[in-house]
């Protein structure tokens, strides 16, 4: 008998496929309009996501990492500021914060869903700390309110990274509007996905979202007339079309990851592998599902021989790259990170895989020993 087919780890074609007619429309709308930048779907798209995300607005912009950016820069920062993020995130949200030339500062995850440990955030502010930046990690809420309430009496902002976290929740707050400002990335793998690259900002506050949009136009108010300082960053009509097609759909394909994340979390009881923890007050939408496992190498080995596809998010932390080893001399340890990222390992969660597919990875999960 042939062996089962292979369960990639994620599959951009089968949510291509589900959704074909609807996006050719939704091109071919844009193709036949003749406008590409700044237009009609644009400016649809940011109302829709603003309702969409619980924000009075949207600002759409030309990837996750220019939303981090544009959103420390619509704030005022730059040289001479310093930015805490966490050391447990994927490279972009430290890139980001030096592009403003602010000056980026980590602080350690708490280890159970590793999201930003409040206790390590207080040891590293200091008195350049003008921002931080919790990252909802994994899809899953960092404790942005205790966050806020924290930063609140020494002036610090507080700009959300919602890239992984389109849909989740903290205490019945949607993500990226506790904080001053909540910043998402729609690359290709995200739950709420562009055919390339894609972002948006979201606020409460009109002058900041007035603000945002002049930056990402090169300060442009009127053709050739500029009032402030900016870059090129627009999400263009393209890819706001898509975004579009694809937003009525995020709430069902959440709740279809939250069914396979359960399967999984049943298959792992009474073994030594464990899923991160869905923590107290969190709405989960799973963009990744993580395990830590006392030997990932062999949990990874066995499932590859089931035909399970696997990934590491993130095999390195922040500090242990090249060019940001300096970052690990802080102000505080980052010792949970490091433990973490030789523990971790992500099994394949995305709507489109089918229930024989769960059920094969949940099965290969509980022949591990």
């Amino acid at each position: 008998m042939p062996s089962a087919a292979a369960i990639p780890f994620n599959d951009l074609g089968r949510g291509v496929a589900e959704l074909r007619h609807e996006l050719d429309a939704a091109l071919a709308r844009v193709l036949s309009s003749g406008w590409f930048v700044l237009g009609r779907e644009g400016k649809a798209f940011e109302e829709e996501f603003a309702a969409a995300a619980g924000a009075a607005h949207a600002v759409g912009v030309g990837s996750g990492t220019d939303a981090i950016e544009l959103a420390l820069r619509a704030l005022g920062l730059g040289h001479g500021d310093e930015v805490v993020t966490q050391a447990n995130t994927c490279v972009p949200t430290v890139a980001a914060i030096e592009r403003t030339g602010a000056t980026p500062v980590l602080a350690d995850v708490e280890a159970e869903g590793g999201t930003m440990d409040v206790k390590s955030l207080h040891g590293a502010l200091g008195e350049k700390t003008r921002a931080v930046v919790p990252v909802h990690l994994y899809g899953q809420c960092a404790d942005v309110e205790a966050i806020v309430e924290l930063c609140a009496g020494r002036g610090i902002e507080v700009v959300e990274d919602c890239a992984q976290a389109a849909g989740a929740e903290l205490r019945g707050r949607p993500a990226g509007t506790i904080g001053r400002l909540g910043c998402f990335s729609f690359y290709p793998t995200k739950n709420l996905a562009a055919l390339g690259d894609g972002g948006a900002v979201v606020t409460n506050d009109p002058e900041l979202a007035e603000r945002l949009r002049l930056v990402r136009q090169y300060g442009q108010t009127d053709r050739y007339r500029h009032v402030t300082e900016g870059v090129n960053s627009r999400l263009d009509e393209l890819q706001a079309a898509v975004l579009r097609t694809r937003l009525p759909h995020l709430q069902d394909w959440n709740a279809r990851r939250a069914e396979i994340a359960a399967v999984y979390t049943e298959a792992l009881v009474g073994i030594e592998v464990r899923p991160l923890a869905q923590l107290d007050g969190r709405h989960h939408v799973f963009h990744l599902f993580v395990v830590q496992a006392p030997d990932r190498a062999a949990l990874a080995t066995h499932l590859g021989e089931a035909g399970v596809g696997t990934l590491i998010h993130y095999p390195v932390p922040v500090h242990r790259h090249p060019p940001y080893r300096r970052l690990g001399g802080g102000p505080v340890p980052l010792s949970v990170s490091e433990r973490l990222c030789e523990r971790i390992l992500s099994l394949p969660i995305y709507p489109e895989l089918r229930d024989d597919e769960v059920v094969r990875v949940a099965d290969a999960l509980r022949s591990f020993a």
